[in-house]
């Protein structure tokens, strides 16, 4: 696209009140050209391989295929086209669902015709923008610490839910009578721990499990 040519856009959303408030912002705007409009996601997908847009501005919730997968279905078939995402939707599954889909950005309906006329420059030029309480969000789950490794990962649920136990001080009847086992087969899982956790007996064991956070129980 050279410089003087105009952001070619394509229009997605349900509603024709909200497609044609868009069509009136943009053609009240500078640089920018709607060159098709749907209603659903598929006739949006079909619009977008179409035309080949520099940007698509794509609702969420649609008739047939939603938003997501509409922009999951333009990311597969075009190169070069970018989504902004523009919504009255703001729970965590739709916006984390929108950036795992390939949205490059996100705003909430009520935006006002400078953050719409920035945030489709910002995509177009392949930055990624947010509305702010969005971009707070995804910030704060960049920034939280990865969950804790696995300290057990050879374990299996149940020789987990016994070692627990075990941990906690439990003897095998009680262990038995908790899991409602037989106690041969909690002497089974018991020993299929300490090959596992490379231990020699049950004290030993124990210390390994409450190193790892268990016996709690």
């Amino acid at each position: 696209m050279a410089p003087t040519d105009p952001i070619r856009v394509v229009l997605v959303d349900d509603h024709p009140v909200v497609l044609g408030g868009l069509r009136a912002l943009l053609a009240s705007l500078p640089g920018f050209e709607v060159v098709g409009e749907a209603t659903d996601g598929e006739a949006g997908v079909r619009e977008v391989v179409l035309t080949k847009p520099d940007v698509v501005l794509m609702d969420i919730r649609m008739p047939g295929i939603d938003g997501l997968e509409a922009t999951r279905r333009i990311r597969d078939a075009t190169t070069g086209v970018a989504v902004l995402v523009l919504t009255m939707f703001d729970d965590d599954d739709t916006v984390f669902g929108a950036m795992r889909a390939g949205a490059q950005g996100y705003l909430l309906k009520g935006a006002d015709q400078g953050e719409i006329d920035r945030a489709i420059r910002a995509v177009v030029a392949g930055e990624a923008i947010f509305s702010p309480g969005v971009a707070q969000r995804v910030l704060g789950y960049f920034a939280a610490p990865p969950p804790a490794a696995d300290p057990f990962p050879g374990l299996t649920a149940r020789e987990r839910e016994v070692l627990d136990l075990v941990a906690a001080g439990i003897r095998n009847p009680e262990i038995a009578g908790r899991l409602h086992l037989s106690p041969k087969t909690v002497a089974n899982h018991i020993s299929s721990i300490f090959v596992k956790l490379e231990v020699a007996d049950r004290s030993a064991a124990i210390v390994r499990a409450r190193q790892g956070g268990l016996g709690g129980s």
